[in-house]
């Protein structure tokens, strides 16, 4: 049973993040509109990201209480520390870390102002590359058809979703529709266009 709940734990972990991933991208590039409300879609990108924190919580205490592999504490929380697959299992202790940090600052937002937020919500990149490799690496459902399409499809994804965040980045907003009220620029009020 709690093998079961290993793999379960760690393929709902991980389907979270990417989620969340997309989600963020998504909402930073308009492409789910204007329409909709950024609160609401917000909202959802921060609940994906608290969610995959409990996955990977639940995912971590049931390798503790499996006596197949034996994972203590050290293994759980010290990248490297683990004897069976060392590599792959530092990947997903680096990433837990990144996650915890990353979904607290949804929560620190305002005290640490915009600027660090971002930067520090740019790290969800490398947890995600972490998560992605951990399971990867050490989940044993990796080569079904399942498990390479989760991770092939949401890999895809979220590259696509970056590359246009990225373009449309250094864009600027398009202009208002003529004869609309706009506020006029500083240069444009002193210049009297």
């Amino acid at each position: 049973m709690t093998w079961i709940v290993i793999r379960a734990s760690g393929f709902i972990a991980y389907l979270l993040l990417a989620l969340s991933a997309m989600w963020g991208l998504a909402i930073s590039t308009d492409l789910l509109g204007r329409s909709a409300s950024k609160k609401g879609l917000t909202f959802m990108h921060e609940s994906m990201a608290v969610g995959s924190l409990l996955a990977t919580g639940l995912h971590m205490l049931f390798l503790y209480l499996d006596e197949f592999v034996e994972f203590g504490p050290r293994e759980l929380f010290v990248p490297g520390a683990s004897v069976w697959e060392p590599l792959s299992v530092a990947f997903g202790v680096v990433a837990f870390y990144g996650l915890i940090v990353i979904t607290a600052s949804f929560y620190i937002r305002k005290a640490i102002g915009q600027k660090a937020w971002r930067l520090v919500h740019f790290g969800s990149f490398g947890v995600f590359i972490g998560s992605a490799l951990h399971g990867i690496m050490a989940g044993t459902d990796t080569g079904t058809p399942i498990g390479i399409g989760i991770y092939v499809g949401s890999i895809v994804i979220i590259l696509a979703l970056a590359a246009v965040r990225t373009i449309t980045a250094g864009k600027p907003a398009e202009p208002a529709a003529r004869g609309s009220r706009t506020r006029p620029t500083p240069r444009q009020a002193e210049s009297g266009s």
